[in-house]
């Protein structure tokens, strides 16, 4: 697949089993496992520019194209739970809505900087859905996990993926949900 990603701009992509420097530590050890890893790319980038708005200007790379993962926290008395929302850049995730209501929290939000970092084992801003602790719910929006190509995040601000929807729609723990971006 490398090579022929319409939505790469100015990226050079490379085959992300065959580049595991690239990715957060979580990340790599997911790929090892993942079936369906040669089907993503990684592309070095300058970190500065990981944000995704920065991202897309900088490299050609198209805004619709490139979907965002955040960490929710959903609280019920003293449980937390976490979740990750993957939405396409030209969304936002129903947090008070929809993720409250999954997580059966009496209160959602977006979980402190701090915990989605340590928690996760990525930097903030590069936060992705391959390779998040395996208690957590990974819920995507139906235009994410249909979507042919997308740039995400790699665990790092240096790098990005490359991936089909569907292969992160067959994550563990993933599910489509409905109304999840607005």
């Amino acid at each position: 697949m490398v090579g022929v990603w319409t939505i790469a701009g100015t990226l050079s992509p490379l085959p992300a089993p065959a580049r595991l420097d690239l990715v957060a530590a979580p990340v790599a050890a997911a790929l090892r496992s993942l079936p369906d890893a040669a089907r993503l790319a990684v592309a070095e980038i300058d970190p500065a520019l990981a944000d995704t708005a920065e991202f897309c200007a900088h490299y050609g790379s198209p805004l619709e194209a490139s979907a965002n993962c955040v960490v929710v926290a959903g609280k019920r008395g003293e449980t937390v739970r976490y979740a990750a929302c993957v939405v396409l850049a030209t969304t936002r995730a129903d947090v008070n809505g929809v993720v409250r209501r999954r997580l059966d929290a009496r209160k959602a939000s977006f979980a402190p900087m701090d915990d989605a970092v340590s928690l996760s084992g990525m930097e903030y801003g590069g936060i992705t859905p391959i390779g998040l602790p395996g208690d957590w719910p990974v819920l995507l929006s139906p235009e994410v996990a249909a979507a042919p190509e997308l740039v995400i995040g790699s665990g790092i601000r240096g790098s990005k993926l490359l991936v089909p929807g569907e292969v992160l729609a067959k994550l563990p723990g993933a599910e489509v949900v409905e109304g999840l971006a607005r």
